[in-house]
């Protein structure tokens, strides 16, 4: 079995007593204290993650652009400098190979940040379409291993981040929009500060050198005491991410799933790339679909739904919403079901769960709407 690796932060985590867990073949922390105290403290205040095992993949040169076209379900070449934007990369038969953002850093210089556990595959994935169009004028460079990925998450979030910036950076951070990113250097280390995030909240991913990272996590922290920043580990990143309605690759995502199964049509842009001829050709095979229900008790992730007493599906994740005091679950279900009640087999009692629309949570609607 091969050997966890480790962030540049895994000294800081053990110092406070982080609990580990292994997460895309990297030992990570799940929590520092209450699952649900850090949760909440994204909610109302703000939340620090070290999210370093994220693949960050430097793809540069005249035919980036190119390459990441043919490559992705966007349109990198359409970023302008400074955007992000949020892609699919697919397997020939239509199969999400991975999600992933790409950054526009410059005209010919891309960032592509992919899920821990898809960083090699998207790395050959990437190189073998690159050489398939015979562009040899781009470089792709895993630099995930000399990068660091801190997340500063919650309403206080850009107070956070604000303080450790230069003066002459502030107002321009806070004029930063949603999906696009900055370059600043805070004591002569370079940070590229993306206005993105995995909880629903407003948030902030600084991408940086390793080298920098105890450093900058420890000013985030000073800076943070008087906003309520709490450190956080990925429980509370995935209670977060479900109640916003955001799909989790291993879960809703998978080779098995094409971007239509999993409502994820809005990535698709009309276009020649890998794997659109299959996507165009393959039947709809699922919906995903936004559960709610009633008590204390969880569906999770593997449970069986039912409507007339037949199976029409699977749940891929739930949980009892720290927000909402509701259970909560993303579904897949056989397509055009109709709105409604639908029944669980959580724990082999049938547990009633109404469709709701997504996300459960958002920072501008203070409860579900039903579908």
């Amino acid at each position: 079995m091969a050997e966890l690796l480790r962030t540049a932060l895994y000294a800081e985590h053990q110092r406070q007593s982080a609990t580990f867990t292994s997460f895309g073949g990297w030992d990570m922390p799940l929590r520092f204290g209450s699952d649900r105290g850090e949760h909440e403290a994204v909610r109302t205040h703000a939340g620090i993650f070290d999210l370093s095992h994220m693949a960050q993949i430097e793809v540069e040169g005249p035919h980036a652009a190119h390459v990441l076209d043919y490559s992705l379900t966007g349109l990198p070449s359409a970023l302008e400098v400074g955007q992000a934007r949020y892609t699919l990369i697919l397997a020939t038969d239509a199969g999400i190979i991975d999600d992933l953002i790409v950054y526009r850093i410059a005209s010919s210089h891309f960032l592509v940040v992919a899920n821990a556990a898809n960083r090699l595959d998207v790395v050959d994935e990437l190189t073998a379409r690159s050489m398939a169009l015979k562009q040899s004028q781009v470089s792709i460079c895993d630099t995930t291993a000399h990068r660091s990925l801190i997340a500063v998450q919650g309403p206080e979030s850009t107070s956070v981040v604000s303080q450790i910036l230069p003066a002459a950076d502030r107002e321009r951070f806070a004029k930063l929009r949603y999906y696009r990113m900055m370059e600043v250097r805070v004591q002569d280390l370079p940070i590229r500060i993306a206005r993105t995030g995995y909880t629903g909240e407003c948030g902030y991913e600084l991408m940086l050198p390793a080298a920098g990272a105890v450093d900058v996590w420890r000013q985030l922290i000073h800076s943070g005491q008087e906003h309520g920043l709490t450190r956080c580990g990925l429980a509370a990143r995935d209670t977060l991410r479900l109640e916003a309605g955001m799909a989790l690759y291993g879960h809703e995502l998978d080779r098995s799933i094409s971007p239509l199964d999993a409502g994820l049509g809005n990535t698709v842009v009309d276009h020649t790339f890998v794997g659109a001829t299959a996507l165009s050709e393959r039947p709809v095979a699922w919906n995903l679909y936004g559960l709610i229900g009633q008590g204390r008790r969880a569906a999770r992730a593997g449970c069986n739904v039912y409507a007339g007493g037949g199976l029409v599906g699977t749940i891929t994740s739930g949980v009892l919403s720290p927000t909402l005091g509701r259970p909560i679950a993303l579904a897949r279900l056989v397509p055009n079901l109709p709105a409604g009640t639908y029944h669980v087999d959580v724990r082999g009692k049938l547990q009633p769960m109404e469709t709701v629309d997504l996300p459960f949570y958002s920072r501008n609607r203070s409860s579900h709407t039903h579908s």
